[in-house]
Parts: structure tokens; C-alpha cells; sequence
């Protein structure tokens, strides 16, 4: 009987995981469409000083390169960050119920049926999800910000996403050195900011229910896209400095180029340059974009899984 049960809790927890890389895709394909032309105008505030601001980068890539140059990079993420969101919110929840299970372990010595996550432990599910998203996030980052910061026309660098990888792992000495640059901050960019994320929008989503007696799954839609607009804003403002040194790392110049050494010294060239303002360039647009498509990405993960549950 014990075995049978838990070759019933193994197919379960496999159904379960499986519907959350299902749902967490649905939602990345939405997050790409609707943030492609936010992150565009970000990157460049990054990255350099040609533009005053926001409207004037993108204004000036409008007027230069045209409205497709919104969508550059785009093949990058748009087949990576499904795979992306897919694994954060597969790793969220197989990160949840694992302590589920610990919760319920030790609440059994006290008689105690909650399983209920403390909030540190949301937070440490969120950081998870992170963790193992940057092995993929990283690299197709990085790409994409080189796809989308290289000159127009025939100045161009890369030919597309495949001659990007090629010429990063070569010129940079290998796979580790050259594709991955920058790994290290990603990682930290990824564990603060989906820590922080999965944590807002649960405390959300649960102080509702509770604060209207309703079951999670009755929470209407409209109110699930807008705490998920709300998780979306703690997120870079729990980050966005790990982002800004990541974009400075993932444009240097390699070799004699290389303007960067480490993560270290991309934090305190970027202090002793432009201080505390230089981490926070390209905020705005930022949290302009982080609304609809947090929102549109949890509408969709939500969505997608009342359906198939």
C-alpha cells in the first residue's frame, strides 16, 4: 500500500510539474510579445549616453531604424524565454511543494493539517526558480542585448542569433568565458528578483481570498493581472541594479576591448563614474513595461492552469 501511494505522489508531483512548465510557456510567449519594444528602449539607456530619455530613444530608434527595430532580437527570446518562464514556474512550484511537504511533516507532530508557506519560504521558492532559470536566461540575454545594441545597417556585427553565439563563444574564449559573460550577476539578478516576485504576487493573491472569503480560483482575472502588474514592479526594484551591471557586461568588449573585468569591478566603475544614479538608468521604461507584461504573463499562467486543472 505505501508503495502504491507513493507511486501515486510521484505521478502526481510529475502531472503537476508538467502543467506548470505548460503554463509558465504560455505565459512567456505573452511576456515576449508585449515587452519586446520596452526592453529595446532599456538596453540602450543601459548601455549608453546618446539619448536624454526614454522618449527620446525611442523616438530615435523609430525615426533611424524604424518600427521593426522594436522587435530586433526578438527569434532570441521569443523561443528562449518561453523555455524561460516555462522553468521558473515549473521550478516555483516543485520548490513549493517541497516545502508543502516539509510543513506538513512537521505540523503532523503538533496535529497541525497547514501547509501553508510561510512568506521566507515563498521568497526562497521564488529564488529557486531563478537560479535555475539563469543557466538559459543568461546566455539568451546576452544575445539578445548584443542583437539589439550593434549599429544599423550595414555596420551591423551579427548576421542573427546563431552568428551571435558563434562569435561570442569564439572571440571570448569559449563557451563559459565568451556566451556566458556576465553569469554571475545574472545569477544574483535572477535569485533577488524571482524571489521577490513569486513572493508579491502570492501575498497578493492570498491576502485577497482572505480578505473576501473566496477561493483562490475565484479570484476574478482583471485582479489576478493586476497583482501580477504589482509583482512585476517589486521585481525590478528589487533587482534592477544586477540588471544594469549585467547589460554593462553583456556589451563590453572582449580582450584588449574589455573594459570590465569582473562584477566587482563593473559595480565600482559604474559607482565612481555616475554613482548611486548610474544603477538606476533606464528605470523608468523599465517599470513602464514591467505593468502589462508581469500582468499579461501571470493573466496567461493563471489562466492556463484553471483551465487544465
Amino acid at each position: 500500500m505505501a508503495d502504491a501511494a507513493q507511486d501515486i505522489d510521484a505521478k502526481g508531483s510529475a502531472l503537476d510539474t508538467a502543467k506548470d512548465l505548460f503554463a509558465g510557456a504560455a505565459g512567456g510567449v505573452a511576456q515576449v510579445l508585449i515587452g519586446q519594444p520596452f526592453d529595446i528602449v532599456k538596453v540602450r539607456l543601459q548601455t549608453t549616453t546618446a539619448y536624454k530619455s526614454a522618449l527620446d530613444a525611442a523616438t530615435s530608434i523609430y525615426a533611424k531604424e524604424g518600427p521593426l527595430a522594436f522587435y530586433k532580437g526578438t527569434l532570441t527570446p521569443l523561443l528562449g524565454i518561453g523555455a524561460c518562464v516555462s522553468i521558473q514556474f515549473g521550478a516555483f512550484g516543485y520548490a513549493r511543494r517541497y516545502f508543502e511537504a516539509q510543513n506538513a511533516n512537521a505540523n503532523s507532530i503538533t496535529s497541525s493539517s497547514s501547509k501553508d508557506l510561510s512568506f521566507g519560504q515563498y521568497f526562497a521558492a521564488g529564488a529557486f526558480a531563478g537560479v535555475a532559470n539563469s543557466v538559459i536566461s543568461g546566455p539568451i540575454e546576452h544575445v539578445r542585448i548584443r542583437l539589439q545594441t550593434q549599429p544599423h545597417g550595414a555596420a551591423r556585427l551579427y548576421s542573427g542569433p546563431l552568428d551571435c553565439v558563434r562569435q561570442l563563444s569564439s572571440r571570448g574564449g569559449g563557451v563559459l568565458r565568451g556566451l556566458y559573460r556576465g553569469e554571475a550577476v545574472t545569477i544574483w539578478r535572477e535569485a533577488a528578483a524571482y524571489g521577490t516576485w513569486f513572493l508579491t504576487f502570492e501575498y497578493l493573491m492570498m491576502a485577497d481570498a482572505a480578505r473576501n472569503r473566496v477561493a483562490r480560483a475565484d479570484i476574478p482575472s482583471y485582479k489576478v493581472a493586476l497583482y501580477g502588474g504589482l509583482a512585476g514592479e517589486a521585481l525590478w526594484l528589487a533587482s534592477y541594479p544586477f540588471d544594469v551591471v549585467k547589460s554593462k557586461m553583456q556589451t563590453d568588449g572582449f580582450g584588449k576591448e574589455m573594459r570590465y573585468k569582473t562584477m566587482r569591478d563593473c559595480f565600482a566603475q559604474t559607482w565612481r563614474a555616475e554613482g548611486a544614479r548610474g544603477f538606476w538608468k533606464g528605470i523608468g521604461p523599465t517599470l513602464l513595461r514591467a505593468m502589462p507584461v508581469s500582468a499579461g504573463t501571470f493573466a496567461v499562467v493563471e489562466a492556463t492552469m484553471r483551465a487544465i486543472s
